[in-house]
């Protein structure tokens, strides 16, 4: 098996310490007295520094070494924070990362930052009251720590550790050797000893903490308050000796600091598994659902019980594998809002406007895929939001609105959708102005009838723009296209409403997985197709004086409720004969409930989703194909773009019956 390279896992490991770097300082910039903000800024650079310099990255190293240096001023409460900090620390943040993506290349531009940094935290009048740190011990720290067994093989060096203590403070060290064993059985490879070490000096206790940051996992570790000068001058004498004569027992531990520290790393913790093998592993999972839908149908043939019940216990296996792997794919999308925070927070300080950017259903799961390639989309709906949407202060006033703009961006489960919405309280789109640009540009013949919603999609086609000065961040027609290129690519559709003067509201609706869905079987003349069973919602017989009625789009009383539904037959033109008892499968797309006419339901099955070629990608009424246990393949409705190709026939029929009418 192949190692990964250690550089390729610091940055693995970097990003995710700068991406909290990022939060801490956002979150820093609109709480200004929080200290803990600031102590786990300074925690992320000393994780950057101490990592950096182990694989050498020793520009990124010396960087954050002066970066940290600055904010320990503020650390140490010598300095207030201030946005003015938060807006230098983010953009030495940045300065970082590309220390990190492009090493030797960029170390030039580091010293202008520093020396911002420097003069912020040095400006005249910013001393802040100093805070007193109820955790701070007068007389010093008494810390005692055995090293987890495999530290020194992951390199780990509790000379260097002792050296840090002492940088804090005088420190007198005693060693345990209750825990070295007979020589014989003496693994030089393993950490026998244990240290009892009283620092005394006026620190605090999140610096000693930080020295051992990089060995926490599986090592024990007990940070005590020294006690008072006449009782410390037993030390050695009192609980010392016991130390020196039993080690550290687990059991001398407080429960919650055995829970921090070693039983938690046994306990929880997570591993980190390159993306690919996940995807193989769910490309062998679809082919395993594959062969189990084939063996449960020979199974269904035979009459030998010992078959079906090894047929049965198969699925049970492959539908727990199956959703296993599934969970595995499922990333919460709050990890791709809090990217926004960034953008919005540069944008405001860019434009000059003011808003608030609030975010919702962060929690809620989506597939990795997808969260990865919405990111782009959603950073160029957020900035037209906020370039064309959100108006300066001073015009907010004037129309009798808060100064300060709001934008949303929520995600929440529809059915088998999950709806991700940007909501802003701007200007709104100029419907009007959008619909000349389209016939402007041969878009749409003049006079054409069409709806506001209609009329809104033109703002995603390539190369429209309704800006009449082309800025930094748009005017030029190409970033709302590619959210409409990506949206196509993820099955997705996008929906757009708006009130001019209140604002507007973009939708973006995507499929939950790209990969393994449950499916309703059904059959329309000669043909099988899947349904996801997520949005089905009930199955009713189709009366048999509705079954016989006009083409296109009827209604059903469904317990006194209407329920528009559309024939498939009519939509597939089937030319073979209806069955008598037509089924009607009413499925949800969105708010709207949707019969669906087929002639049978076969039952459920698990659909392994195959891309359809790419002759047959731009059918919109099928979202892909599987493959049936019998080898052949059933093509998968996309409900909503069906139901929307089910509109448009009942449309046109409508148009053709009045046009014979007149």
């Amino acid at each position: 098996m192949t190692q990964p390279d250690p550089k390729d896992i610091f940055r693995h490991e970097a990003a995710e310490v700068l991406e909290n770097l990022e939060v801490s300082l956002l979150d820093l910039g609109d709480a200004l007295d929080d200290m803990e903000l600031v102590n786990s800024v300074f925690r992320a650079l000393h994780t950057l520094k101490g990592s950096g310099a182990m694989f050498g990255f020793t520009e990124v190293a010396d960087f954050v070494h002066e970066f940290e240096t600055a904010f320990d001023r503020v650390r140490s409460n010598e300095v207030a924070p201030t946005r003015a900090l938060v807006r230098v620390a983010l953009a030495a943040k940045d300065h970082i990362a590309r220390l990190i993506a492009e090493p030797e290349i960029h170390g030039d531009h580091g010293e202008p930052l520093l020396e911002r940094l420097r003069q912020t935290v040095g400006a005249p009048g910013a001393a802040a009251e100093p805070i007193v740190d109820a955790g701070a011990a007068d007389a010093g720290w008494r810390v005692r720590f055995r090293l987890a067994e495999d530290a020194l093989v992951l390199g780990a060096n509790p000379v260097l550790m002792l050296d840090e203590l002492r940088a804090l403070g005088p420190c007198d060290v005693r060693v345990s050797l209750a825990g070295l064993p007979a020589l014989e059985a003496l693994d030089p490879a393993i950490c026998h000893l244990a240290w009892d070490v009283a620092v005394r000096a006026d620190c605090e206790r999140g610096a000693i903490e930080d020295v051992f940051m990089f060995v926490r996992d599986g090592m024990e570790l007990e940070i005590a308050p020294l006690a008072p000068p006449e009782a410390s001058a037993t030390i050695g004498d009192g609980p010392a000796p016991e130390m020196m004569a039993t080690g550290l027992p687990p059991t001398d531990i407080p429960p919650e600091r055995r829970e921090r520290t070693g039983t938690a790393a046994a306990g929880g913790g997570s591993l980190r598994v390159p993306a690919e093998r996940l995807d193989e592993l769910l490309d062998r999972v679809g082919e395993l659902v594959i062969a189990q839908a084939r063996l449960s149908q020979i199974a269904g043939q035979s009459d030998d019980a010992a078959l079906k019940n090894v047929s049965e216990e198969i699925e049970r296996l492959a539908t727990g594998l199956r959703d296993t792997t599934m969970g595995i794919r499922m990333v919460p999308i709050g990890s791709l809002f809090g990217r926004f925070r960034r953008l919005v927070h540069d944008l405001k300080g860019q434009l000059g406007k003011e808003m608030e950017f609030v975010t919702f259903g962060e929690e809620t799961e989506l597939d990795k895929t997808v969260v990865e390639k919405l990111a782009d989309p959603l950073v160029h709906v957020i900035r037209n939001a906020i370039d064309h949407g959100i108006e300066t202060p001073e015009r907010r006033s004037a129309a009798g609105k808060p100064p300060v703009g709001r934008i949303r961006l929520s995600a929440e489960h529809q059915g088998a959708e999950v709806a991700i919405s940007l909501v802003d309280d701007g200007a709104g789109l100029n419907t009007a102005r959008i619909r000349a640009k389209a016939e402007e540009a041969g878009l749409i013949a003049p006079g054409s009838v069409l709806s506001d919603s209609e009329i809104h999609q033109f703002i995603f086609h390539p190369g429209f723009s309704t800006a009449q000065e082309i800025s930094a961040l748009s005017g030029r027609g190409v970033g709302m296209d590619v959210v409409k290129r990506t949206m196509e690519e993820l099955r997705g559709r996008i929906e757009v409403t708006s009130t001019p003067g209140a604002g507007s509201r973009v939708t973006l609706r995507l499929p939950l997985t790209l990969a393994i869905i449950d499916g309703m079987l059904v059959r329309v003349g000669g043909n099988r197709y899947a349904i996801p069973l997520s949005a089905v919602e009930e199955c009713v017989e189709l009366p048999a004086e509705v079954a016989g009625g006009g083409k296109g789009r009827n209604f059903l009383n469904v317990r006194d409720a209407l329920v528009p539904f559309l024939r498939l037959r009519e939509l597939f033109r089937t030319s073979a004969p209806p069955e008598l008892h037509q089924k009607l499968v009413i499925v949800s797309t969105g708010e709207q409930r949707v019969g669906l006419v087929v002639d049978q339901i076969l039952g459920n099955t698990q659909t392994v989703i195959k891309s359809l070629s790419r002759l047959h990608s731009g059918i919109e009424e099928f979202s892909g194909a599987t493959i049936m246990a019998d080898g052949s393949v059933a093509l998968i409705l996309d409900v909503a773009n069906l139901v929307r190709s089910g509109q448009r026939l009942d449309s046109r029929l409508r148009e053709q019956q009045d046009g014979r009418a007149a």
